[in-house]
């Protein structure tokens, strides 16, 4: 098995692109600001995350509900350098709940949340593990 991608349920997808794109820096696969669906990659990596439009997934599932109650995932990607990205970020309008700051170790840790409330975890890895 191979992680392809998370993906992400979201009613403003608007949004969150401009979230995705322009305040985590990811590389938008196709440029459907509107989606119904779009994937971004990060600058290291295989897997990706990708918005879809809940409504639309809401309709096709027929249980899923068209507004998200509660958090429903947590994204975390990688960085080499927590502090510098934290500064990037938060320039570009991100608003950190926690962090930079130890989780364990060998990490350390912010989380913030995109525009539907999806939280998001960023990581610099200290050391590998063994």
């Amino acid at each position: 098995m191979e992680l392809t991608q998370v993906r992400l349920f979201v009613t403003d997808f608007a949004a969150c692109y401009r979230f995705y794109a322009d305040v985590l820096g990811l590389k938008p696969q196709s440029g459907a600001e509107h989606g119904p669906y779009e994937k971004f990659s990060p600058a290291s990596g295989s897997a990706g995350i990708a918005l879809q439009d809940r409504t639309m997934m809401a309709r096709i599932l027929g249980d899923l509900a068209e507004e998200a109650t509660g958090h429903r995932s947590l994204v975390v990607l990688r960085v080499d350098d927590l502090g510098a990205c934290c500064e990037e970020i938060v320039a570009r309008g991100a608003v950190l709940l926690h962090g930079p700051a130890p989780m364990t170790d060998r990490m350390r840790v912010a989380h913030l949340k995109d525009p539907e409330g999806n939280l998001v975890e960023l990581q610099e890895w200290l050391s590998p593990r063994p």
